[in-house]
């Protein structure tokens, strides 16, 4: 075997078909559009046209909105609380805030608040200061001898409503 004889398995490669080159190609006169029309011409074709029937994106009836002043929050489970506690980058005897959970790398960058999920299981010997802005309803049930949400006043009537909800 030379490496003049190596080549392509037969059918690997194969040929793209030239459209519009005549008649006895089998792809010329109108290259597989077919007849006249918006469809057989370059750059155009109507998205969800169904023949003069409403379309379906006109038929069914707007849902939702997106609201202007929506606030974002960092999300932190229990159990990562616990992780960061249990490794040491976070220090469970003081209140735990935001700059503390960005300095345990456990939250990229501060949003609008903390969010405390109740995903995992917090096992701190001494009761747990988070500073937070809303609470999930599973850490809402949490023993305060384990874990105080401490909520800044301005916010105490936010977090309120939706411990309640």
């Amino acid at each position: 075997m030379r490496l003049n004889d190596i080549k392509d398995n037969p059918g690997s490669r194969k040929l793209r078909v030239r459209i519009g080159r005549g008649i006895g190609s089998g792809m010329g006169k109108m290259g597989g559009r077919g007849g006249k029309g918006q469809t057989a011409r370059a750059g155009v074709r109507l998205g969800g046209f169904e023949g003069g029937q409403m379309p379906l994106h006109r038929r069914l009836p707007k849902r939702g909105f997106n609201k202007l002043n929506a606030k974002h929050y960092n999300e932190i489970n229990l159990g990562r609380l616990q992780e960061a506690i249990d490794s040491g980058r976070l220090d469970a005897g003081k209140p735990i805030d935001i700059a503390a959970l960005m300095a345990a790398g456990l939250v990229r960058r501060a949003l609008d608040g903390v969010r405390v999920l109740g995903e995992g299981e917090l096992k701190a010997k001494l009761p747990l200061t988070v500073e937070i802005s809303v609470a999930s309803p599973d850490v809402a049930t949490i023993n305060p001898q384990h874990l105080a949400l401490f909520v800044p006043a301005a916010e105490w009537h936010t977090i309120h409503q939706s411990m309640n909800n």
